[in-house]
């Protein structure tokens, strides 16, 4: 990208003016910038933010080992930089990144926020992601007494004939102009077409790049 870009990482940040503390650090969250998971903290000098602007990949300062840090350059889970925000008092940044592998966390997991009073769950990302992960949980441990189940027993012709139906719904909904039953019906219809998405094997995440590339 040229510095001189008003879509460039260079032009966006100022190194110099962001506040560092004491000892010359500021905090970086990381985070997908498709769902909008929180992926980890680390922390930035002014180095490891100039390195970043100019890879576009995420650099840190390592404080136990003094020095920088190329995240992913063993792992190869690199952070392919997409946004950079600094808070208002310019003395935090928040980093918008794609995950490659979609692991961010030296344990293997997605994120390194994925413990709940002791317990691992999966790191909460947009209301879709989090009902996306559901579903395919449901498709790959099935209880039979759900009904997300019952639509992947009954394959293309049962799922697609709800989507059907609910886009009719939709339609009518929208016609009688209530927005209570406006969004009912759309959230209806959101979950069964990511039911479809996951009886097909297509990560919600692909329809959000589509978004992206569409936006840009």
């Amino acid at each position: 990208m040229s510095s001189n870009d008003p879509h460039s990482l260079h032009y966006a940040i100022p190194v110099k003016e962001i506040r560092y503390d004491e000892r010359g650090l500021v905090p970086a969250i990381i985070q997908d910038y498709l769902d909008g998971t929180v992926l980890m903290m680390a922390w930035m000098n002014q180095e490891s933010l100039q390195k970043t602007l100019e890879t576009e990949e995420t650099w840190f300062w390592s404080r136990s080992r003094q020095e920088l840090w190329h995240k992913g350059a063993t792992s190869g889970h690199i952070q392919k930089v997409q946004s950079i925000r600094y808070d208002c008092d310019s003395d935090a940044l928040l980093i918008g990144v794609e995950q490659l592998g979609d692991v961010a966390c030296h344990t293997g997991e997605r994120s390194c926020f994925h413990q709940i009073e002791g317990n691992i769950a999966p790191p909460p990302g947009d209301t879709l992601s989090q009902l996306f992960q559901v579903i395919c949980d449901r498709r790959d441990h099935p209880i039979e007494s759900s009904y997300t189940c019952k639509l992947f027993a009954g394959g293309d012709n049962k799922i697609l004939k709800k989507i059907g139906e609910e886009t009719a719904e939709v339609v009518m909904a929208f016609k009688d102009d209530e927005a209570d039953a406006i969004a009912g019906e759309v959230a209806d219809l959101l979950y069964h077409t990511l039911v479809a998405l996951a009886h097909h094997q297509v990560d919600l995440k692909s329809v959000y790049r589509k978004l992206q590339e569409r936006r840009q």
